[in-house]
């Protein structure tokens, strides 16, 4: 049988556009698969549509949003995650409507599905006594203990994302003055972020024991789990989760869920705190845009807020009378002309 213009469409856009065209990193690829294959089951499985007899004008604004309603109430997505989702299909449907101008008015049904709004999420971070208190947990006396120490404290004092932690190579870390490790963000973007002198002795002692300094070992990833294989996502947040378990009863100051990333809000979270210029922290983290560095100023406000009210008594009486039940002043009020 002949493939449908789809099929077609979803190859160009995968080898061609992504790869080719926009230099996607192999993350953004991957996400936009994933949606795909989401797109791809959500049609087969409930809709009865099969994958073969799939077409661009099977894919209408109708069956999107359909699909995306799917996500949330079977899947139990997230409104953020549904977003994330349509993005990935509006880019679809704007690639494909440069290659069939015939089909613009189609398209664009699909392109002008909105965005769900959603409550912006408050920033979730650790203070620094909790941070150190985690940071104790693990074992030095045991090699897997001070594998995990220096993976933990290179992801809080660099404020990696967990996969740029999961992709630092060997050769990215420079432990000579300057000492820095390059992270490769989103977008293959490069940035070198410096690191303070106890990750620094940490990372010294690492790379001896484990016998990494040597140059043939360059583009070794410097975190592997036993199998010597690059660690993934979930094998971060199964490390951190045994510490976090670990110090729990040791303080209330430690939240019930304390993911990896949690540990990113929390270093810029701290530089906020200790005075370090908005503009930096953006640097440091590798934002594009300071409007998304700014949710930290914010919940920092906040945070000063409420520790402001906690602390001093209130000062101001804002119970004043029911100007309403004056008479007096309602007769006033209703002769003025």
């Amino acid at each position: 049988m002949n493939p449908t213009n789809f099929a077609k469409y979803l190859t160009d856009f995968f080898t061609n556009y992504l790869s080719g065209r926009k230099n996607a990193s192999k993350n953004t690829i991957l996400a936009y698969r994933d949606t795909f294959k989401l797109l791809l089951k959500y049609s087969q499985d409930v809709r009865g549509i099969s994958i073969e007899h799939i077409s661009m004008d099977t894919l209408s604004a109708e069956l999107i949003t359909d699909f995306l309603n799917w996500l949330e109430s079977e899947r139990k997505c997230s409104i953020s995650t549904r977003n994330q989702r349509l993005a990935s299909i509006h880019s679809f449907f704007r690639f494909v409507q440069g290659e069939e101008p015939s089909g613009i008015y189609h398209f664009q049904k699909v392109i002008s599905i909105p965005v769900k709004k959603s409550e912006k999420p408050v920033v979730g971070h650790l203070s620094p006594e909790a941070v150190k208190l985690i940071l104790q947990q693990p074992n030095k006396y045991s090699a897997k203990g001070r594998r995990d120490l220096t993976l933990l404290s290179v992801l809080y004092d660099t404020g990696a994302r967990v996969q740029e932690l999961i992709d630092i190579k060997i050769c990215d870390v420079f432990l000579e003055s300057p000492e820095v490790i390059v992270l490769t963000g989103k977008g293959n973007k490069v940035r070198r972020v410096p690191l303070m002198k106890n990750t620094v002795a940490l990372l010294q002692s690492y790379l001896i024991e484990n016998d990494l300094s040597k140059q043939w070992k360059n583009q070794y990833p410097l975190f592997v789990n036993n199998q010597h294989n690059k660690l993934t996502k979930e094998g971060i947040a199964y490390i951190l989760n045994k510490y976090v378990t670990m110090a729990k009863p040791l303080s209330r100051s430690i939240p019930e869920h304390v993911s990896p990333h949690m540990f990113r809000h929390s270093k810029a979270m701290h530089l906020l705190q200790a005075g370090v210029n908005l503009i930096y922290i953006r640097d440091f983290l590798g934002h594009v845009d300071i409007k998304t560095t700014e949710v930290y100023a914010r919940a920092d406000t906040e945070m000063k807020r409420k520790a402001i009210e906690n602390v001093y008594p209130d000062i101001i009486d804002n119970n004043i009378p029911d100007w309403s039940k004056d008479k007096e002043l309602l007769s006033w009020l209703a002769e003025l002309k």
